[in-house]
């Protein structure tokens, strides 16, 4: 069973600007955004205790974590999950976790000990949503998807000082959407039936997503917030301008992303406030307005790409509802001892 669909994603730059949100919320609040750490393979593990003492020392509300809690080329083992439990507990402040591919949807490689990806998502469900509050030191409630150890808890939402934050299970490798019988196998323990069942997967969990990404919209509306942060791991085929003439979210690796960015776009249209569309997956911090294209934005969508291994840094964004410009972003660059 492959799966095509439909939606372009192109580019072009700017920087961020959201509006206010109302109410008794705090007039102004900063939270973190961080993700793709630490890769082992890289070297990451001396440089991870800097990056967790500089959020700590920060005056951050909370922080989200924008998936890939190991690199992609070593094994999902169970201590993987458990090691990134610790990481997270570590934070002083409450963190949402995210999951990205490198935790479950690529675990089937030979490389990653040739598990079965759709075994290693139901445990990560299990062990990494432990409660139905975030994770950190200090702990703040959030709303579920799907209950406890089920599909779809890793999806969450909260609001905070005007402000609706939305995580969702949106993955590197193309969504785990498999597009034939070669990809299927290359270097992968999979056999064909897995394949099929992690297609199965996919479509399955992409009409939730959506269903998620709608309610959350129709939320942020209800509360009359003027500013949405969605939060997912993978780059799902952002365009760039300097590549004018080759649109990448329509080449098929991308193709596992086509609904949900349809309806991304969809919503984003009928808001009236301001989208901050935070995702990981590619490394490097990037701050832009990349749909529709070069020549006709989407005026209220800023992309928002965090760090990643080896550059173990974080973005600190500032919330200020008194002002036009909610959201201001600094990315906090942290030096190793």
């Amino acid at each position: 069973m492959f799966v095509k669909s439909l939606v372009a994603v192109v580019a072009a730059l700017s920087l961020v600007s959201c509006a206010t949100t109302g109410g008794s919320a705090p007039a102004g609040f900063s939270f973190g955004l961080w993700g793709d750490m630490p890769y082992k393979k890289a070297g990451d593990d001396p440089k991870l205790p800097a990056v967790l003492q500089s959020i700590n020392q920060s005056d951050i509300a909370f922080s989200l974590y924008d998936g890939d809690i190991k690199d992609g080329s070593s094994k999902c083992t169970d201590d993987i999950y458990a090691d990134a439990l610790k990481m997270f507990n570590t934070l002083v402040k409450p963190v949402v976790y995210v999951p990205g591919d490198n935790e479950w949807t690529d675990c089937h490689r030979l490389n990653n000990g040739g598990y079965d990806g759709l075994e290693r998502l139901a445990y990560l469900r299990r062990v990494m949503f432990p409660t139905t509050a975030s994770l950190g030191q200090t702990q703040m409630p959030l709303e579920h998807q799907g209950k406890l150890g089920e599909k779809y808890v890793e999806n969450t939402r909260f609001s905070h000082g005007g402000v609706v934050f939305v995580g969702l299970n949106v993955p590197g490798s193309n969504n785990n959407l498999i597009l034939n019988a070669k990809e299927c196998t290359a270097k992968s323990a999979r056999k064909a039936e897995q394949c099929d069942a992690s297609n199965a997967e996919y479509l399955e969990r992409d009409t939730a997503n959506i269903a998620w990404l709608q309610a959350s919209f129709a939320q942020a509306k209800a509360q009359k917030a003027k500013g949405m942060v969605l939060v997912l791991q993978a780059d799902p085929g952002f365009d760039l301008p300097e590549t004018e003439e080759v649109d990448e979210s329509l080449a098929p690796g991308y193709a596992g992303y086509r609904n949900f960015m349809a309806a991304v776009v969809k919503e984003t249209e009928q808001f009236s406030g301001q989208v901050l569309f935070v995702h990981g997956d590619t490394h490097f911090f990037k701050v832009d307005k990349p749909l529709y294209s070069p020549t006709k934005l989407l005026p209220n969508l800023t992309r928002l790409q965090t760090f990643g291994s080896p550059s173990l840094h974080w973005v600190r964004v500032t919330v200020d509802t008194a002002s036009d410009n909610v959201f201001t972003i600094h990315p906090v660059i942290v030096r190793q001892p």
